[in-house]
């Protein structure tokens, strides 16, 4: 049994390393996926304006339901098969600017429009023209300005307090599943405690 273990650990293995080294193939199963879950937001609802709208006025909790599901869902994943040696992590360096900066203006894109880059790319596939003209043309300048002043923010604004590459576990000195464990089950009651308010 243990040899068969091993064996399939490495078919999987060589099969994760082909498509690793097949950049093609990663943009074809990337499109796959973005075109799923795009459908799956839009079937969702959180493509509409209304319900992103009525989360941020606490009036319709959608949004919240479906993003802690996906958190779940991705810690236990992507952890599960870190555990398993069928991934490596490679967390993005940050700092307390970059941080700050970033969710002032995502939250205010958010707010003012009633989309985030996801919700918006699956609102301009159901034909939204809000935010197509909007969203996505907005998105697009954004990113140019944001390319054409990195230079002058790296070092003044995106740097302030740079924390690199830590992660929580690394912080509490940890185990992953010793964070992983507690964050599922809080948020799974969370989640209970909101379908139980009728919210």
């Amino acid at each position: 049994m243990k040899k068969e273990d091993g064996e399939g650990f490495k078919r999987r293995h060589k099969m994760f390393k082909s498509i690793h080294e097949r950049h093609h193939l990663q943009l074809g199963i990337g499109f796959m996926v973005g075109i799923i879950f795009g459908f799956l937001l839009q079937k969702g609802g959180v493509t509409k304006y209304n319900v992103i709208i009525g989360q941020l006025l606490l009036n319709d909790f959608t949004v919240v339901k479906i993003m802690l599901s996906a958190v779940i869902t991705g810690m236990i994943g992507v952890h599960l098969l870190r555990s398993l040696g069928m991934v490596a992590l490679h967390p993005k360096p940050g700092s307390f600017g970059s941080v700050v900066i970033g969710g002032l203006i995502f939250g205010v894109g958010f707010g003012v429009l009633g989309y985030c880059p996801g919700t918006l790319a699956g609102a301009v596939g159901q034909g939204s023209l809000d935010a197509l003209f909007g969203g996505l043309v907005g998105l697009l300048i954004g990113a140019g300005l944001f390319a054409e002043f990195y230079p002058r923010l790296e070092n003044k604004i995106l740097n302030k307090g740079y924390f690199g590459e830590l992660t929580l576990p690394e912080l509490l000195k940890v185990n992953y599943w010793g964070v992983i464990l507690p964050v599922v089950a809080g948020i799974i009651a969370l989640l209970y405690w909101i379908e139980k308010s009728g919210l």
